[in-house]
């Protein structure tokens, strides 16, 4: 599948670009430096500029393959990036995935994470055959928690020591949005 581009009012979502017109990179390596998001985002090693082109390759190549989408939310006026959006673990025959996001430091707080979040989701259900979204984060991650909770997911449940944290073994949450269930 090509990437789809989404407009989500002053956010516009794009896939993630490192090319002679746009580079997400520095961004990218600004976001992960950040200790917040590195005490969370302990599976998505991003530290420098080679690491960063990595990931952007991966994320092409998963819309390539169609087993991940993924979005750079940007700012609609300037394009710079302030979030990241990745529907992975995609079983299309299932209709199930799962969803790992992110903001950037300065923008947090601000409602990026649910207005981009809910307008993926908007495409994910009325496009694709994907049925159920699962969204973990750590039980002492309170933003990702208040993100999930405004993108109408429901908590199903506690995962126990699934995720590290200061490199301790703690537990996750785990919620779900089906495609039936009401827009927040």
């Amino acid at each position: 599948m090509e990437p789809v581009e989404i407009n989500a009012g002053e956010y516009y979502l794009r896939a993630f670009r490192h090319d002679d017109r746009i580079s997400d990179v520095p961004a990218l390596i600004e976001i992960h430096a950040d200790p917040e998001t590195r005490r969370y985002m302990t599976r998505l090693a991003i530290y420098d500029e080679s690491s960063a082109k990595s990931f952007i390759e991966l994320m092409a190549n998963g819309w390539a393959k169609d087993y991940r989408w993924s979005w750079a939310v940007c700012e609609a006026v300037t394009a710079d990036l302030v979030a990241g959006i990745i529907i992975n673990n995609l079983t299309l025959a299932g209709g199930e995935s799962e969803v790992t996001c992110w903001t950037h430091p300065e923008h947090r707080g601000k409602g990026v994470l649910p207005l981009g979040l809910n307008a993926v989701l908007g495409w994910v259900f009325g496009a694709t055959g994907v049925r159920r979204v699962i969204y973990k984060h750590s039980v002492f991650n309170k933003a990702s928690q208040r993100v999930a909770e405004k993108c109408g997911f429901t908590l199903e449940g506690r995962l126990r020591e699934t995720t590290t944290v200061d490199d301790q073994r703690v537990d996750e949450l785990q919620w779900s949005r089906l495609a039936t269930d009401p827009q927040p």
